[in-house]
């Protein structure tokens, strides 16, 4: 392989975050609560792996339309100026064919699943390609990032039952919350980037109050968790994890207290955490019934 081509290949992977599976990991957990609720335990294999490669494929295809969308402020912005196309060292044009080309491949990945599921995913596939340019004028654009990220749980539940139930559409809430939680955390390391440049956050909307907000969105995410867990019978060990979710959720809020930008990367990345811990006592307590 040339170097050219493997330079060529590097800023693809870079273009679609491959070197940065934090966004596939805060898409998937969702969707991950939602398959083992709506099997009531480890969800058909099949169903998995489909579920597992399309968040991968849809989330790299996001990337690159959130790219698209922001490559005339990317370079205005310290953290992003270096993307492959801010840097302009990948055209427009070949971003928009790698696009179309990982689309493609999520579509056919959902054709496997029945005909109800695959109409849903048209409109995930909708909120997908819409959001990166919600933020021109939306003053929340998290919100419509977490309808995007959160749609994968009711075609979870979808394509394993058949239907949509409260408790589906529980998870999804939660979701659209948690994402407003996160990603705020990550617009207050872009907020002044972000004024200047005239690109709407929530980080710039809720201003002082950010982290008061971001509690108060923390304190409604676990009162719907909870509620799940009491609808879908779930034992002493989901809601075990539940406490071990607050303990994080206030580390979270400590750490950004200054708004210091690395101490809110690092509240952001650690969400994960919250994700995984959900998923733990989920799948421990269907285990067990």
């Amino acid at each position: 392989m040339s170097p050219a081509l493997r330079r060529r290949l590097r800023d693809y992977a870079l273009l679609t975050r491959l070197d940065r599976p934090i966004g596939t990991l805060l898409l998937l957990w969702p969707v991950l609560w939602a398959l083992w609720l709506a099997a009531g335990g480890m969800p058909d294999l099949r169903l998995l792996i489909v579920f597992v490669v399309g968040t991968l494929l849809t989330r790299s295809a996001g990337c690159i339309i959130n790219d698209f969308a922001d490559r005339e402020f990317d370079p205005h912005v310290e953290r992003t100026r270096e993307r492959p196309l801010a840097a302009r060292r990948v055209s427009p044009s070949e971003a928009i064919v790698l696009f179309v080309v990982l689309m493609l491949l999520a579509f056919v990945v959902v054709l496997q699943l029945d005909a109800r599921t695959v109409w849903l995913s048209l409109v995930a596939a909708a909120l997908l390609a819409s959001y990166p340019f919600c933020k021109r004028f939306f003053a929340a654009p998290q919100v419509y990032l977490g309808l995007a990220f959160g749609w994968g749980v009711p075609m979870a539940f979808m394509a394993t039952t058949g239907r949509v139930p409260t408790t589906g559409w529980l998870i999804f809430a939660s979701t659209v919350i948690w994402a407003c939680i996160y990603d705020t955390f990550y617009a207050m390391v872009d907020r002044e980037d972000d004024r200047r440049i005239g690109i709407r956050s929530t980080a710039l909307w809720f201003g002082r109050h950010d982290l008061l907000v971001i509690g108060l969105l923390q304190a409604l995410m676990l009162g719907l968790l909870i509620w799940i867990g009491r609808i879908a019978h779930l034992g002493s060990i989901y809601f075990l994890s539940l406490i071990v979710v607050t303990c994080l959720f206030a580390r979270h809020l400590w750490w950004a207290r200054h708004r210091d930008r690395a101490a809110c990367f690092r509240a952001f990345l650690d969400n994960n955490y919250v994700g995984m811990i959900v998923w733990l006592g989920i799948a421990v307590a269907t285990l067990q019934s």
